[in-house]
């Protein structure tokens, strides 16, 4: 029986999330050969890396069109290696431009197609729904209202927990002083911490804006401009957007700046919860392209953005969107909170009850075995 495994992931945090996985199926069942896109997580799991997700970082509907031919090649060395491998099944990891659309060739060959954290469709409006149910076999879930969502659409789906738990639990910290010292940070300064995305195309559209209003914070706080840089991303980026603007760059390190920060100015995506998990005070933000803005808001179905309160029910972070991701507006956002102890530590209170929330760790594991009963 062939025991070849075929997976996708598009961006960091499939990235970082394929990797757990792929070490729990490695645990159970050594014998298991995997391939796909990914990045230095998975890779460093074992994964054979067909393409990485450095080379699939486009978003948005204008820049997708751009790329059409890119993505051709991609699907068909996928299905070339689908093919040359004798491969039955497929896990597809988030990214649901490229993940759906694949998933409907791969159907198309017999495959069994599991999508472990899913997309995003309880926001984005329930037209994916229907090609959902015809192209997946299997939906692992990581959001607690997910699985009546799905069930109630008569889709097979399982609800395991948010792996993010298990990250921050497994994760090797520095001590504060071994960070600060790493980096030649200010022990007598408190962090204002910046994760202005994955992606080269929003870090240009908000790291701009963001970085003004970051140093007006800093005057007015006494804190420290401190960016996050992802590991797909060349950290001489933020030099060139920023010329001769005070900030330090810190790359690899997100979880540790996670907990040492004192504020946080946090692009919409997974990174907001990661902050929540670590009680972190902030201020959200999200910019695309006017085209692509446009066409999301007509689909979009809720009234929030960030992870963070749309899981919890109520807006607990303030959210600032599009043309508002501007120096002014986020000086006065972050400057509200930082400026009300009671504001700031009720905001911390709120987030730290949103963790029981999540589930319990051992969400890899449980996926794990899920994906090992469809391959054998």
């Amino acid at each position: 029986m062939t025991k070849n495994l075929l997976v996708v992931a598009g961006e960091a945090s499939g990235d970082m999330h394929g990797a757990s996985l792929l070490r729990e199926i490695k645990m159970l069942d050594p014998e298991v050969s995997v391939s796909g896109i990914g990045g230095p997580r998975m890779e460093a799991e074992g994964m054979e890396i067909l393409f990485h997700i450095k080379q699939m970082a486009f978003l948005g509907f204008a820049e997708v069109v751009r790329h059409i031919p890119f993505i051709k090649k991609v699907q068909a060395r996928l299905i070339e290696e689908v093919k040359r491998k004798n491969i039955t099944t497929v896990v597809l990891i988030d990214y649901p431009g490229f993940n759906l659309s694949i998933a409907k060739k791969f159907k198309a060959l017999g495959l069994r197609v599991i999508y472990y954290i899913s997309p995003q469709v309880w926001a984005w409006g329930k037209g994916r729904l229907k090609k959902i149910k015809k192209v997946v076999d299997k939906m692992i879930v990581i959001l607690p209202f997910e699985e009546k969502f799905f069930k109630d659409e008569g889709i097979d789906v399982e609800y395991v927990g948010h792996p993010l738990l298990e990250q921050i639990e497994r994760y090797n910290y520095l001590t504060k002083e071994e960070l600060f010292r790493r980096f030649d940070l200010d022990l007598s300064k408190e962090i204002l911490l910046i994760l202005p995305g994955s992606r080269i195309q929003e870090i240009r559209r908000i790291f701009p804006e963001v970085i003004l209003a970051a140093r007006k914070v800093s005057e007015k706080f006494n804190l420290q401009a401190v960016v996050a840089c992802s590991s797909n991303i060349d950290e001489s980026i933020f030099r060139e957007l920023a010329p001769g603007t005070s900030f330090s760059v810190v790359k690899d390190h997100t979880y540790d700046l996670f907990r040492y920060a004192g504020f946080g100015i946090i692009k919409s995506g997974t990174s907001t919860l990661e902050a929540a998990l670590f009680e972190l005070p902030m201020v959200v933000v999200y910019a695309t392209s006017p085209v692509t803005y446009l066409i999301g808001r007509s689909l979009i179905e809720i009234d929030k953005i960030s992870l963070v309160n749309i899981i919890a029910g109520e807006k607990i972070v303030e959210e600032l969107i599009q043309k508002d991701v501007n120096q002014e507006k986020i000086y006065s956002a972050c400057a509200s909170v930082l400026s009300d102890s009671e504001r700031l530590r009720a905001m911390q209170d709120r987030l730290k009850a949103l963790e029981e929330k999540l589930g319990t760790t051992g969400v890899s594991k449980r996926s794990a075995g899920i994906v090992l009963e469809y391959l054998n």
